[in-house]
């Protein structure tokens, strides 16, 4: 096992009815920005309980904040809080919203001349104090009501790049199952598509001795596995959708990365799906991972072994034949949950793989535990999902 320091302040408030709490952990007399997306939380109730919920806060509101957030809405937001004086955010939504209320948090805090710059470069955060926020969680997938970092869209450069502050923790993240009941299905498939790859990225490198960790984000790997389909078909069982949630918080609040090599090689090239071709980022996901296992199943041979055996059963066969199979039914459980997982099922092809691997080369980027997927590996990955 590696060395590490671990550190998670964000208060986890789960359960029925807790969004009413709200006004107990929020700082009393407080100027609060709600952020929120395209306002469906206007016809769900959440919208409703959350300001009832908050009615000793003055109140400032801004929605429109896109999946994929991009800098230009949320630059409107910064000077929006700004002109208001908002001393505390509170970000009503999706892995989206909270991720754009920590770039609002940051942007706040930031005395250079544009916040991208340190989207760019995360150095330029070091001495920023961000404004504090929380969360109310209304769409599981990415754990961000629960950890430092965040992924934000730039629309005039066709950029999705990735920052984090270790200051950027919600000070408290609302957890009521029941406001899920609502969402639409593709929504949610994304979600556990989502949560799933982020353990992924976390444990599918090589062996560290690392074995709490490993059965912690086995166990997590098995519920999605034993409850996925279930909850994008009927996600109105409370038991259910409270499993589905608490397993995206823990796919991604650091407890699973303590001590162990990650890759995120799949985000990355991911994120250039979405940036270029618009596809949610479930999808890209579920799209580049079963080709990524397959492409650099030499480097990840062990582990890939270990989660056949220990999340699918496999333990028969010679190794490339169990090997073959775990890729095959990391595949199918994706497409389980309604999501197609080939570039040809969106029509992108060698056009886009191109303008790909050319952004790679020309950052120089060297991806995953081995830093060993460089332009040309990425290529054949995006070859081999077509």
């Amino acid at each position: 096992m590696n060395n590490f320091i671990f550190c998670n302040p964000t208060e986890l408030i789960f359960g029925k009815g807790t969004i009413e709490s709200i006004g107990k952990h929020v700082p009393s007399g407080s100027t609060v920005m709600m952020t929120y997306g395209g306002g469906s939380i206007k016809k769900n109730g959440v919208y409703d309980r959350v300001t009832k919920a908050l009615g000793g806060c003055r109140l400032v509101e801004f929605g429109g904040i896109e999946p994929n957030p991009c800098y230009e809405t949320l630059m409107k937001a910064v000077a929006l809080a700004k002109s208001e004086g908002v001393d505390f955010l509170l970000a009503v939504g999706g892995g989206s919203v909270i991720d754009g209320t920590k770039f609002i948090s940051c942007a706040l805090g930031y005395d250079g001349a544009d916040p991208w710059d340190f989207v760019l470069d995360g150095s330029r955060l070091k001495d920023v104090s961000p404004m504090p926020f929380a969360t109310v969680l209304t769409l599981p997938a990415t754990g961000s009501e629960m950890n430092n970092g965040a992924v934000i869209t730039r629309q005039s450069s066709c950029e999705k790049l990735a920052f984090k502050h270790r200051r950027s923790f919600p000070r408290f993240s609302v957890l009521d199952p029941e406001v899920c009941y609502s969402l639409p299905a593709r929504q949610v498939a994304n979600g556990v598509a989502d949560t799933f790859a982020h353990v992924l990225e976390q444990y599918l490198t090589y062996p560290c001795d690392a074995m709490v960790q490993d059965r912690f984000a086995e166990g997590v790997l098995s519920t999605l596995v034993e409850i996925g389909a279930k909850v994008v078909a009927d996600h109105s069982d409370y038991d259910l959708v409270a499993n589905y949630m608490f397993s995206a918080t823990m796919g991604l609040n650091g407890i699973i990365a303590m001590g162990v090599p990650e890759d995120w090689a799949t985000h990355m090239i991911g994120h250039e799906l979405t940036a270029f071709c618009g596809l949610d980022h479930g999808v890209t996901l579920a799209i580049v991972f079963p080709a990524l296992m397959s492409v650099m199943r030499a480097d990840k041979h062990d582990k890939l072994l270990q989660y056949g055996r220990r999340v699918w059963g496999i333990d028969s066969g010679s190794p490339d034949v169990r090997i073959d199979k775990a890729i095959d039914l990391t595949r199918r459980f994706f497409e389980s949950l309604g999501i197609k997982t080939r570039l040809s099922d969106y029509g992108i092809g060698d056009d886009v793989i191109k303008r790909i691997v050319d952004r790679m080369r020309e950052r120089g980027w060297r991806l995953g535990e081995r830093a060993a997927i460089d332009a040309d590996t990425v290529r054949r990955i995006l070859e081999a999902a077509r």
